[in-house]
């Protein structure tokens, strides 16, 4: 299983990543460990927005490549009604791939 998540910022921007770990995925991002995001390192990680849990790595690599090319306000959408990353990204999700959604 992978995670896709996204993370609001102190100056409110989002980051989204990917994890085979998310709870230590996220202790990194929130500890500024060396091994955080060069984002989350300059802009402070303040908390999880959400979380999708995939079936594969390449499912996940591919969500989080079209979320991050969204705009900021299709990720606040995105964040306040989750069901919608199936609307938005139809065509990379088949019919078969396992996706569940994990609100914090």
């Amino acid at each position: 299983m992978y995670y896709i998540y996204m993370l609001r910022c102190e100056d409110n921007s989002i980051y989204t990543g990917i994890a085979k770990d998310l709870e230590h995925r996220l202790n990194e991002h929130f500890t500024k460990d060396e091994k955080c995001a060069k984002y989350t390192k300059s802009h402070k990680a303040q908390k999880l927005e959400i979380a999708w849990k995939t079936q594969n790595k390449s499912l996940a690599s591919k969500l989080e490549y079209a979320i991050k090319k969204l705009n900021k306000n299709r990720k606040e959408k995105l964040i306040c009604e989750p069901n919608l990353l199936r609307e938005f990204f139809k065509e990379k999700i088949d019919k078969n791939e396992y996706l569940l959604y994990k609100i914090k």
